[in-house]
């Protein structure tokens, strides 16, 4: 899921064929299946990933639809299906997970069941409560750096919170590739939306991914990430100059989110500006925290906000 950006420092790539019902090769031993589900979030689909040969683990199965899941299962003829690793908990990525393991016996393994990346305030209602899949359980939750493996292809999971708590890449080893899922997309920037995501964890994770030496991203919508390390830097850019406008409009007198997103976002696409309203809240609740900004009570959509 994802706020596509005009202003952007990037270099996003828009440009993807995402061929629906086919799977295909995009790396040694790793099919694409992008299902049919195209919007201004998720693009042209979610990404389902097929990794190994005979033995294989199927990553984010996706949302559930018939479609897709018909096409995944004939990607899958003759080939033992081990584990399903979900990357996080959103309806465009986890629900066929249940389908696909009472089809084939595989183990669903994910950093761990939907939760926010912190608690309601009063009176605070989750803006995309009806995207978080929470009856998610997976079988076996991956700590950080914990492996799972089948016949040639070992999976670390790499926890990277801030899109949502529960957020985790995988790491093919031995490859350099990465399965960045929603942290990291050549497309457009993630969605960080209080409560689910934080800004503040997400910023940690790209500096993580920064000291990782990762050759190729294979995101969770559109195409692959080449350059990952440039990207990554890029996108740390963009959300530190976020953070500036933000603090820009609030010394210029703004005091609402609404109004900063007037500015910020003139160029985006009105439809995305309920999304991009959270993007600020999220850049706000991380510059209470460091004291530059000032509210009343805890940071909130509606809230009024002054320089610190």
């Amino acid at each position: 899921m994802s706020l596509a950006d005009d202003q952007a420092v990037p270099q996003f790539v828009t440009t993807f064929e995402p061929q629906h019902g086919v799977a295909v090769p995009v790396a040694d031993g790793v099919q694409r299946l992008t299902a049919p589900n195209p919007s201004p979030f998720t693009f042209h689909g979610t990404n389902t990933y097929i990794v190994g040969q005979n033995s294989v683990c199927v990553i984010d199965p996706g949302p559930d639809n018939d479609a897709h899941f018909d096409a995944l299962m004939e990607a899958l003829k003759g080939r033992e299906v081990t584990h399903i690793a979900v990357s996080h908990t959103h309806r465009d990525h986890s629900p066929l997970a249940r389908r696909l393991k009472e089809q084939t016996g595989a183990i669903i393994v994910a950093e761990g069941p939907h939760r926010p990346a912190r608690p309601l305030f009063e009176g605070e209602v989750n803006p995309f409560a009806e995207s978080s899949d929470t009856d998610f359980v997976p079988d076996l939750a991956l700590a950080d750096g914990a492996t799972v493996e089948g016949d040639g292809w070992r999976l670390t999971a790499v926890h990277t919170p801030g899109h949502t708590a529960n957020h985790a890449a995988f790491a093919l080893e031995d490859t350099g590739i990465l399965f960045s899922a929603d942290h990291v997309m050549a497309w457009a920037t993630s969605i960080v939306a209080p409560p689910d995501g934080a800004m503040s964890d997400y910023m940690a994770s790209l500096d993580r991914l920064l000291e990782r030496n990762d050759r190729l991203y294979l995101p969770g919508h559109g195409g692959e990430v080449t350059e990952p390390q440039g990207f990554v830097r890029a996108l740390r850019t963009h959300r530190r100059l976020r953070e500036r406008a933000v603090l820009e409009r609030i010394r210029k007198g703004d005091r609402l989110i609404a109004d900063m997103v007037k500015v910020i976002y003139a160029t985006t696409d009105p439809r995305l500006h309920g999304a991009a309203a959270l993007s600020v809240l999220a850049h706000i609740e991380d510059l209470v925290e460091k004291g530059m900004i000032a509210t009343d009570g805890p940071p909130k959509l509606l809230g009024e906000y002054r320089p610190g």
